[in-house]
């Protein structure tokens, strides 16, 4: 039977770094990309048996690809620190795995703010391809929103993957200005430009995508509240994109 090796990049993540391996110990190799946590994030990774490697920082597609070209088995599976494998997906990648007729799988995932899980602004299912032959995939290599592309067919497995993607709304804000910033980054490196049209339209169709479009209004207030986080990370990387560049 082939094996899997799961690969995580970390930084700081000592708060969920323990439940991401122990939801992934049932593993044949688990590789961790560390980029100086100064918390117990090495530590923690330790007591599972991890393969633990101090990276310099290389970007988000460019460190999980690292950490793929290291593994030894033929299969990969790429997880967050903020995400947990069910037992019930544990048990799909196996036989996704034993059938071996793809060249990578797409898995949904279940998104919780807080301890609430989003079914609506778009967050469910959410499928990205995280199982793939080491031999056929890599990660494209940006600065934000990198993705697996693979050299074969892809299926889709039903199981979802937890992702507890955001501790609160501070923990939002916080995050967003780092994302803001590598997307402005990365536009400005196409060459891109920001206007006025710009500033003023993409951040209230993001607003009207995630909950009119996407039935965030099913959501409440939690509907508002996040489809207004969103429209203002879009302000957020527009805004910085043309500090950055000018109109």
């Amino acid at each position: 039977m082939e094996k899997i090796s799961v690969t995580i990049i970390a930084l700081n993540e000592e708060k969920n770094i323990g439940e991401c391996l122990e939801s992934v110990k049932w593993a044949d190799e688990i590789l961790v990309s560390d980029s100086g946590s100064t918390d117990k994030t090495v530590e923690i990774c330790g007591r599972y048996g991890a393969k633990v490697f101090n990276d310099a920082w290389r970007g988000f597609g460019a460190q999980k690809n690292l950490l793929g070209d290291r593994a030894v088995n033929g299969w990969i599976l790429n997880v967050d620190a903020d995400e947990r494998v069910t037992p019930a997906l544990k048990e799909e990648l196996l036989k996704a795995v034993e059938g071996g007729g793809k060249a990578g799988y797409y898995v949904p995932r279940k998104n919780f703010f807080g301890r609430k899980w989003i079914r609506h602004c778009g967050w469910y299912p959410d499928y990205n391809l995280r199982l793939y032959r080491k031999e056929r995939g890599r990660f494209t290599e940006r600065a934000v929103h990198e993705s697996v592309k693979v050299d074969g067919a892809t299926g889709r497995l039903k199981t979802p993957l937890e992702h507890f993607t955001y501790r609160d709304v501070s923990d939002y804000l916080t995050r967003m200005e780092r994302y803001s910033t590598l997307a402005a980054d990365e536009m400005s490196g196409r060459g891109r430009r920001a206007g006025a049209l710009d500033l003023l339209f993409r951040p209230a169709f993001t607003f009207f995508k995630m909950f009119v479009l996407k039935r965030g209004f099913l959501h409440g207030a939690d509907g508002v509240m996040l489809s207004m986080l969103y429209a203002s990370y879009t302000l957020a990387k527009y805004a910085k994109l043309r500090e950055k560049r000018g109109p």
